[in-house]
């Protein structure tokens, strides 16, 4: 089966594409760096022809409200254009945990906009939202830095290896499209401060740390439930501790 990988170059479609070819499948890893780019439409159509299923991994070189807003709308429309005129039967697209409940920011707003393009294309979907990646904890610690101290929000988060991610993309590859929304969760659930406080410590980060509700997610207000699953997500089985002891 012929599958293209939009992001395929990245750290979720680098693994996906591996995971793919290992499997027997033709994966496609599709990229700016290799002469496809979704937001101008440069080399889709030739990249698509004869693919059976799309998986959009791509995200946006720029988290600022207009541009990532720019960047998921255009790419969306390109894709999926080019998506039915090679006659796809399946698309696939990565977006976020929490996206219908974080739309004060604006990288949640240009994620349910890429969502509801893809819900009324008209083209077989499943979308798998993701919660954080382990991968993305030391940007939240920067993110909430403030000269010497780091401020984190104590509510809670359930992070997720992008190994993990991968897999359950490359399963849902191989699977009938869902029409639907799906969820991918790591195993353990605690305080997002207490997920970031050991990685900082992993690496030797021993900067002042300061939690509580108020220091919110750049800049977003969080509740316990704004960026955790809700029932029966897919569990990813890379524990916090051993991908600490891998990543150090």
């Amino acid at each position: 089966m012929k599958i293209v990988i939009l992001g395929g170059t990245g750290l979720i479609g680098a693994e996906l594409t591996r995971q793919l070819r290992a499997a027997g499948h033709e994966a496609i890893a599709a990229s700016p760096r290799t002469g496809v780019n979704a937001v101008t439409g440069e080399g889709l159509a030739a990249a698509l022809q004869g693919a059976q299923v799309v998986v959009d991994v791509s995200d946006s070189p720029s988290f600022e409200d207009a541009p990532v807003l720019a960047f998921f709308e255009n790419s969306t429309r390109n894709l999926l254009a080019a998506a039915k005129d090679a006659g796809v039967k399946h698309y696939i697209a990565l977006s976020v945990v929490g996206t219908d409940r974080m739309l004060a920011a604006g990288y949640f707003r240009a994620k349910m906009a890429q969502e509801q393009l893809i819900q009324a294309s008209g083209i077989p979907y499943t979308i798998l939202r993701a919660t954080q990646f382990y991968e993305f904890l030391g940007a939240i610690a920067y993110g909430g830095t403030v000269g010497d101290t780091v401020h984190l929000s104590s509510a809670a988060l359930q992070p997720v290896a992008a190994v993990d991610v991968s897999t359950a993309l490359a399963k849902l590859v191989e699977a009938a499209p869902h029409n639907g929304l799906l969820e991918v969760a790591g195993p353990e659930k605690a305080p997002l401060e207490q997920f970031v406080s050991r990685f900082m410590r992993s690496t030797g980060d021993t900067r002042h740390v300061v939690s509580g509700p108020e220091a919110g997610y750049f800049g977003t207000p969080l509740t316990d439930e704004s960026l955790t699953p809700g029932t029966g997500p897919i569990l990813g089985a890379t524990r916090f501790e051993a991908w600490l002891g891998k990543a150090a």
